[in-house]
This record gives C-alpha cells, structure tokens and sequence, in this order.
C-alpha cells in the first residue's frame, strides 16, 4: 500500500512541477508550487520523517510561498494578465492534484503508523541527528547559503530604495 502511496503522491509531484513551469501566470505558477512542495511533505511522511514533514509543510508550503506570493503583488506581475483564461486545464489540474493530496494525507492520518514497517534506522530523522549532521558536515554550505540569502535581501531593499528615490524626483 505504501508503494501505491509513494507512486501517486510522487506522481502529483512531478505534475505540480511541470504545471509551474508551463504556467504563464505568476500566482498559478505559486499554487502549483504550493502543491508540489505539500506532495513533497507526503513524502517525508512515508519515509518516517514526522519532523521533516512538519518543517516542509510550516517553511515551504507556508512561509516560502507566502514570500514568493508578496513579491509577484510587489512587482505587480498579475496585472499583466488578461482576463480571459488561456490554459483552461489549470483550475481542474490544480483542484484534481490538490485532492488527491487532501485524500493521501487523510488516509496516512487514519491510517496511523504501520504495524510491519521496519526502518534501518528510527532516529535518522530525529532533529538532534538533523541539527548535528547540518552544523558539523554541511557547515560551509548551510553558511554560503546564508551569506547568499543575506546578499539577496540587502540587494532588494537597495533596489526598493533607488526605486523610491527615483520616483520621488519626478
């Protein structure tokens, strides 16, 4: 049963993906993405990684996608749109994947944890191994990513600013 989980929730995945990067539309584009990432919490479900899925779910599917929704309103991309809807396969792609994810993550809940499942390992997602293995092996990579997030931020409000100033001056 957790191999027939796997291959539609991997499945929705691979579609949700594909969905955001054939949409023209910036805010489908975040929605389809928004799927992608809870299918992607599925997954950590069914590999025994309740933390891994809660940080999925609070950091991606909430917080990151939340940012990335606040910039398109920002740059006003969505009103470049038209009205009228030019990839009529959108909504029902969207609503179709989103419950058939609805559907997955109910029955894993009822379902509760598997009698017979056996896992080399119980605590390789423990967040103390998580904690250890990022702050000790991938030390300098976790650092340049958060040198880069850092350098992105500055690099917006510097942009937001010049752009302000300009406008004050006309």
């Amino acid at each position: 049963m957790e191999l027939i989980i796997f291959l539609i929730t991997a499945a929705v995945a691979i579609v949700g993906a594909v969905a955001m990067l054939l949409s023209p539309n910036a805010i489908h584009s975040a929605i389809f993405l928004l799927i992608n990432f809870v299918a992607i919490s599925v997954l950590y479900v069914l590999l025994y990684a309740p933390f891994l899925f809660v940080i999925q779910l609070i950091v991606y599917a909430g917080a990151i996608i939340v940012l990335f929704l606040f910039v398109v309103m920002l740059l006003g991309a969505e009103r470049a749109e038209d009205t009228r809807e030019r990839f009529a396969w959108q909504r029902p792609l969207g609503l179709t994947l989103a419950a058939i994810l609805l559907g997955l993550i109910g029955y894993i809940v009822l379902r509760g944890p598997a009698s017979g499942a056996m896992v080399a390992d119980q605590q390789f997602a423990a967040p103390e191994r998580i904690a250890e293995t990022l702050f000790t092996t991938y030390l300098l990579p976790f650092e340049i990513t958060a040198f880069l997030l850092l350098a992105a931020i500055v690099g917006v409000v510097v942009l937001h600013m010049s752009g302000n100033h300009a406008e004050s001056r006309e």
